[in-house]
């Protein structure tokens, strides 16, 4: 247990450009803009939490980096660059590290390269690889500390976050950018579709009607530090079941794992936790996995509920964006809304979920899950300061 706090943040995904907007959106549980079909994927129902706005232009310095997710990563870090350049010009560059997480990187750009109409300069180091995403981060901001990039499918940017918080345990750094970004492309979205794991319509998760998950896109990045602030980073824990490729553990025993780890490592009980912002993609297997994880560790009571009906699951920007949300629960003393149907899949474990009429005891704890292929799952805990 440690004192690392997060104390800033940028962030950009379906419900809007930057905090006071997707913060006014994700307590409403609006789901308007989840469109319907994809460019890759046109003739289908599903809804996709695609970025509509537009995303800033690459600066001419650093065109070499220009593609869709440098551009989401941009416009995030644009919201915070300002505080980082005081800590720049405090602590040094080379003090200040760079950790992100991400599952697709810029593989659309490589796609377009593929294309016969395909124009333009295309730096596979620097566009695609995964590196790519920290490279440009700390080009950007001018820092000279570690970098590297975390990418472990949908637990990514969760993971990133035990990645910095160790950089700080090592001394290897006073601050760390740390975060996730990705953005929609045909692997991904017809990769997917291929698996049958799209919804038909809107994600449903732990409806007895679920069908599937919607995809979407996000950028959200935090300055990390010793410095106090009002949100710590209380708990981190991740854990591997290795049970399959694409399917997790019908018991949910990596789950439970990640979140008893998180719980064991920031001496907390059960009972403390607040609030859960779920993984609940709205898949078959995956909500019956965590409503029984869920039950097994924290009970049937606590307030939880999946924001991914409202943003779409954004793959590997999933943990920092849902930990950003948990943030803003924390910092404003509400809970985002679980919007389903209202049928609740009664063959699983009976979940606590929120609605917009759920009215939150004081919140000091909130857990943010994310799960991932190939079993990999990353559990956080923040706490809110202040009130002891």
């Amino acid at each position: 247990m440690s004192n690392i706090y997060l104390n800033h943040l940028g962030l950009a995904c379906a419900l809007g450009d930057g905090v006071d907007d997707v913060a006014q959106a994700l307590f409403a549980g609006d789901n308007a803009q989840m469109c319907v079909g994809s460019p890759w994927l046109e003739d289908h129902a599903a809804r996709f939490g695609e970025i509509r706005f537009p995303l800033p232009e690459m600066p001419a310095p650093l065109q070499t980096y220009d593609c869709r997710n440098n551009r989401l990563a941009l416009a995030v870090l644009q919201q915070i660059e300002a505080e980082v350049a005081v800590l720049r010009h405090r602590l040094g560059a080379t003090r200040i590290g760079v950790v992100m997480g991400t599952s697709t990187s810029g593989i659309g750009s490589g796609e377009a390269r593929l294309g016969r109409d395909a124009v333009g300069d295309y730096s596979y180091r620097r566009q695609q690889q995964m590196a790519g995403l920290a490279e440009f981060t700390a080009r950007y901001l001018q820092l000279q500390g570690p970098q590297l990039t975390v990418s472990t499918a949908c637990s990514s940017s969760a993971n990133a976050f035990a990645s910095a918080r160790r950089l700080l345990a090592l001394g290897a750094c006073d601050a760390v950018v740390v975060g996730g970004v990705d953005t929609l492309c045909g692997m991904t979205v017809k990769g997917f579709h291929s698996l049958s794991a799209l919804s038909g319509g809107h994600t449903l998760p732990f409806s007895a009607n679920r069908d599937g998950i919607n995809l979407g896109e996000a950028g959200a990045v935090f300055i990390m530090t010793r410095e106090p602030g009002s949100v710590r980073l209380r708990g981190v824990a991740a854990s591997s079941d290795a049970h399959h490729m694409s399917a997790p553990h019908p018991e949910g025993r990596g789950a439970e794992a990640s979140m008893r780890g998180a719980l064991a490592d920031a001496g907390l009980e059960a009972a403390d936790i607040d609030y859960l912002n779920l993984h609940g993609t709205g898949t078959p297997h995956n909500d019956a996995m965590e409503a029984a994880a869920v039950q097994r560790v924290l009970g049937a009571e606590v307030p939880c509920s999946s924001t991914k009906p409202i943003t779409g699951h954004t793959l590997g920007a999933a943990g920092a964006l849902e930990a950003a949300f948990c943030w803003l629960a924390l910092q404003r003393g509400q809970l985002p809304p679980h919007r389903y149907d209202g049928v609740y899949d009664e063959s699983i474990a009976r979940l606590q979920l929120c609605d917009e009429n759920t009215a939150p005891r004081a919140l000091r704890f909130a857990m943010s899950n994310s799960f991932a292929f190939g079993g990999s799952n990353c559990t956080l805990i923040l706490e809110r300061q202040g009130e002891k």
